[in-house]
């Protein structure tokens, strides 16, 4: 296998040869996918339907290519909040169908249709009275007779030159997966709170699960100055809780406003006598607050969008329960 190359023009042709390859498996799988689009009707109204409706598990089945496709679309289901296992046609022969319960559906990927080891299966799962989404890429075929409900996933050919090896195809089945998926997740009415519960791990749970409360500042961490605090106290607060900020407060505790270091600079270059500013003259008046239940993404979309670097936690009766700073969520993993 393989050749051998005497001259670096013959490896420069032959490398240029691989990138026009490159280009045309590429084309060739957009085009199988987008075909797939002109497709979708009752039957993958009825697909969806039927997987929104199973009571159990979604039984994904294929063998070689389209077993592995299958895991794919098995864990694509999963994560979307459609509990499902990949069953392995051979090894269901042997033992494993004790896996698939009267609750379930299956689904089944075949490019021929006739897979002898899924066919093999069909009796049991009929016996079970189980609802068969079958993802084909023959039609008709053996497989496509018994399933209730049939995706057509052909192609007019592979992006394989030899058409033997499954390229198009498992694309185009592997999309038809995601787009299922996809459309059932829209149908269930998944949310990203479902998607965090079940993805609590890595970056993405973190961005997710974590909430303003879990990074916040609580207590003697929070700067605060009375109202009629002179510049000095507010520098002295501002510098020792190292957050860029103070809260102003009332003489009840609630916030009026905040002192950032943006609004002392521009007290320095407004030419007044600071020996007799107190706070709440220079103060930012109605700063962006937030509740300690939010999501951290909240917390950097606000920052993001007003440009600034801290938000207050406010209670239900308007005073500081706690202040969050954008680095805070930065090494948290947010943003």
């Amino acid at each position: 296998m393989g050749y051998v190359s005497n001259t670096n023009a013959e490896v420069t042709d032959r490398l240029d040869k691989a990138i026009e390859d490159g280009r045309r498996v590429l084309a060739m799988e957009s085009n199988a996918v987008k075909s797939l689009t002109g497709r979708l009707g009752e039957s993958f109204k009825h697909a969806v339907e039927t997987l929104a409706s199973c009571q159990g598990r979604v039984v994904v089945t294929g063998m070689g290519k389209s077993g592995l496709i299958g895991r794919k679309i098995a864990a694509t289901l999963s994560s979307t909040g459609t509990p499902a296992s990949f069953l392995h046609p051979a090894e269901g022969l042997h033992g494993d169908l004790g896996m698939v319960s009267k609750r379930d559906v299956v689904m089944v990927l075949s490019k021929s249709g006739k897979t002898e080891e899924i066919t093999s299966l069909l009796p049991f799962f009929k016996l079970l009275n189980l609802p068969i989404i079958g993802l084909l890429g023959t039609i008709p075929s053996p497989l496509a007779e018994r399933c209730d409900v049939i995706l057509d996933v052909s192609v007019t050919e592979e992006a394989c030159p030899l058409d033997l090896a499954p390229t198009a195809s498992s694309t185009a089945a592997l999309a038809m997966g995601d787009a299922l998926a996809v459309a059932l997740l829209r149908y269930k009415g998944f949310t990203s709170d479902d998607f965090a519960t079940i993805h609590p791990g890595g970056a993405l749970g973190r961005k997710l699960l974590l909430k303003i409360g879990d990074l916040m500042h609580r207590g003697d961490e929070i700067p605060i100055v009375q109202a009629n605090a002179s510049l000095k106290n507010v520098i002295l607060e501002m510098t020792s809780k190292r957050l860029g900020a103070a809260c102003v407060l009332d003489n009840s505790g609630k916030l009026i406003g905040i002192v950032t270091d943006g609004d002392l600079r521009r007290l320095l270059e407004s030419g007044r006598d600071l020996a007799k500013v107190v706070a709440s003259d220079f103060a930012t008046r109605s700063p962006k607050s937030i509740v300690e239940n939010a999501l951290a993404t909240r917390g950097i979309h606000m920052m993001e969008t007003h440009k600034i670097t801290q938000l207050v936690v406010l209670d239900g009766d308007g005073r500081p329960k706690g202040i969050v700073h954008l680095h805070d969520l930065l090494q948290a993993g947010i943003g």
